[in-house]
């Protein structure tokens, strides 16, 4: 067994690989670039080498500066982690002739399977399933347009070397095929370091299923049941869960054997992912292998109990598996959300800043249930523009597959985050989500279910009773405090006013009467609607944790002015409570109106402009392109919401640019 190991990555799977080498007493040692100094990989770690500037390209992807760091620190083995230098087999074989070690596939593997041109060609091959598409590489708009109408609409443009959603897009036509040639091109060039993109069919209403694959050096392979993630925005993944809710066993079975067949036909020796599209049906067609560790892995984890870095460590060290087929067992359900610095309210668009506040629920197991936070961020670190937006990802694990989603949305509510935007009210808003909890889902499950985007909702119904009730406790929490602190003499019973009150949520007012019991807080609504409302709350906690009528829920609680601003289960509301006579002055004041910028363009996340599409005086159509942004890693077309001419434009290529800065303005 190694001594030392490098891991040639940053964020929360550099932290990932640490956990589980600290636990097999092997020393770590991280490589950071210079805007990730103070990053939590590098805390974490043994030893730490810089390894170059900001941009990956001349940091995480160079392959000599990793091989240089593993000399200078003595390091025998290197994990890649995913992304980054993890499906090149350049980098294996460069550490190889350096005489170190490569924690995952050899390079053959990489160059058969991690290419998805030559993965298909070899899946073919091998008699498996394929979706139909052209396998060649493309070198221009025209000869993919050509292409996609041989086909037929709609197809799919890859990035040969892609992964992540990165260099991907979806046509439906032939001028989005141009279009997409172009982003995906470009994207995949910026990302991979390689620009060959192909083209392929696109299942209408697919699912997403992988196969997780374990080999070794002496020819054994077993696969490790399946993963569901159905649930992507933009092509990239947003929750996922194991087992899928779609498989049956005997399919299962199927897709299984055939992945474990396809890895062992390129003699596959490390932790993989043979990814599917699936039918309704449960026909399913090969997509391409992942020659590395998934993002997902912790839900393979969860329903197994197999520790995959571990045998991704053991295996490279020469180990023979300890587990057969028969030793895995699939046992209960794990669902995973991906924790995003995005904003789901402004198209999921990238956020940028410092964590004022970085506060995961704990990571329990008990009663049955696991919680678990993979992350490499912590409060007061900053999240930058050079690199993924992924904050953390929350992993619970339950007995049945309601009960995971029950705990995921109770974790998901508990989860504080300040300072940047975030998609956890999404994120939750799913988890409620009665098609989801259903299990009826698809690829385009977001698209179809979110059509105009998302928007906190206000709530209404039990959970704006729910909510109200919380917002009455807090208020006569705060209120008994303030009497005790003033040292204010007790009466034998509230006054009218201390008890009945108006709570307004968002724009409906809830007549309550509130009474202090032993157990905690009774909010009555009156026509026999009462809560019990139990909790440790106290002022400055940022989430409230306790029983609404003996049910464990969590609501997040920020300060504002005269009341607190509530969001739980992907409502949002602000919440004020009032005495009788307060709510009916409340309702005489007149209400602030935001300035108007229908007539600017404002660049909706930090970021780099690549290009500006218009000039000063151009009438430009409602949906034409008037420049593109770039933000970790991702090209962002903005378009004209509606007919305009172009009256300024205040930015130009090459600028940085901060969220809501002036791009441009229209006459």
């Amino acid at each position: 067994m190694f001594d030392k190991i490098l891991i040639a990555n940053r964020g929360e799977i550099a932290c990932r690989v640490i956990k589980t080498a600290r636990r097999m007493g092997i020393k770590t040692v991280a490589v950071f670039s210079d805007a990730d100094r103070e990053a939590l990989h590098v805390e974490m770690a043994d030893e730490a080498v810089h390894i170059g500037p900001p941009a990956a390209a001349q940091s995480y992807l160079l392959i000599d500066r990793i091989v240089e760091a593993c000399r200078s620190t003595g390091a025998q083995a290197v994990h890649p982690g995913y992304g980054f230098l993890s499906e090149r087999a350049a980098f294996p074989t460069a550490l190889q002739a350096a005489g170190i070690v490569f924690i995952g596939p050899n390079p053959h593997a990489i160059e058969a399977m991690g290419d998805k041109i030559e993965s298909k060609k070899a899946a073919s091959a091998a008699k498996v399933s394929t979706v139909p598409g052209y396998l060649g590489v493309i070198e221009d708009p025209a000869q993919a347009v050509k292409i996609a109408d041989e086909i037929g609409y709609p197809v799919m443009i890859k990035a040969s070397a892609g992964g992540g959603g990165k260099g991907m897009r979806i046509a439906y036509s032939a001028g989005e095929v141009a279009e997409g040639f172009a982003r995906a091109r470009s994207e995949a060039a910026s990302s991979f370091g390689d620009d060959r993109v192909f083209v392929e069919k696109f299942i209408v209403d697919p699912r997403h299923i992988e196969i997780q694959v374990l080999g070794d050096k002496h020819g054994n392979v077993i696969y490790l049941g399946e993963r569901e993630c159905s649930i992507q925005r933009r092509n990239q993944k947003v929750i996922e869960e194991a087992p899928s809710p779609l498989l049956d066993e005997a399919t299962r079975r199927k897709m299984g054997e055939q992945a474990v067949a396809l890895a062992k036909a390129v003699g596959y020796d490390s932790a993989g992912t043979v990814e599917f599209v699936a039918g309704q049906d449960r026909s399913f067609f090969f997509l391409e292998m992942n020659t590395r560790l998934q993002v997902e892995h912790p839900v393979t984890e969860l329903v197994t109990g197999i520790d995959l870095v571990e045998q991704m460590i053991r295996v490279a060290a020469g180990e023979k598996l300890s587990i057969t087929q028969a030793d895995v067992k699939l046992n209960g359900w794990a669902v995973e959300s991906r924790v995003y610095a995005e904003d789901p309210t402004r198209g999921f668009l990238p956020s940028t800043g410092r964590l004022v506040a970085y506060r995961p629920p704990a990571e329990v197991v008990e009663d049955g249930i696991t919680v678990r936070n993979d992350t490499g961020v912590y409060e007061g670190g900053e999240i930058s523009i050079y690199y993924d937006p992924m904050i953390a990802k929350l992993v619970t694990h339950a007995p049945t597959r309601l009960g995971a989603i029950e705990a995921q949305a109770r974790a998901l509510d508990a989860f504080a985050i300040e300072g940047i935007r975030h998609n956890i009210p999404f994120l939750a808003a799913l988890m409620a989500h009665d098609r989801w909890k259903s299990g009826q889902l698809s690829t385009g499950f977001i698209a179809e279910e979110f059509p105009d985007g998302f928007q906190l909702q206000a709530p209404s119904g039990e959970i704006a009773h729910r909510m109200a009730a919380v917002a009455a406790a807090i208020d006569d929490k705060l209120n008994r405090r303030k009497r005790g602190i003033s040292d204010q003499l007790s009466a034998a019973r509230d006054f009218a006013f201390e008890s009945e009150r108006v709570v307004m949520l968002g724009g409906a007012a809830h007549p309550v009467t509130v009474a202090a019991e032993v157990f905690g807080t009774v909010v009555d609504f009156g026509h026999g609607h009462a809560h019990q409302v139990s909790s440790d709350w106290k002022p400055g906690d940022l989430v409230w944790q306790g029983t609404v009528d003996g049910t464990l829920i969590a609501v997040q609680v920020r300060p504002i002015l005269n009341g607190v601003a509530l969001a739980h289960a992907g409502y949002a509301a602000a919440a004020r409570v009032y005495t009788r006579r307060e709510a009916e002055l409340a309702a005489l004041m007149p209400e602030k109106t935001l300035a108007d910028t229908g007539k600017q363009l404002l660049c909706p996340m930090p970021g780099l402009v690549k290009a500006i599409s218009v000039k000063v005086g151009q009438e430009v159509k409602a949906g034409e392109m008037l420049c593109i942004v770039e933000a970790m890693k991702m090209e962002n077309v903005l378009r004209a919401e509606r007919d305009a001419t172009v009256k300024t434009v205040l930015a130009k290529e090459g600028d940085s640019l901060a969220v809501d800065a002036v791009i441009m303005e229209f006459a």
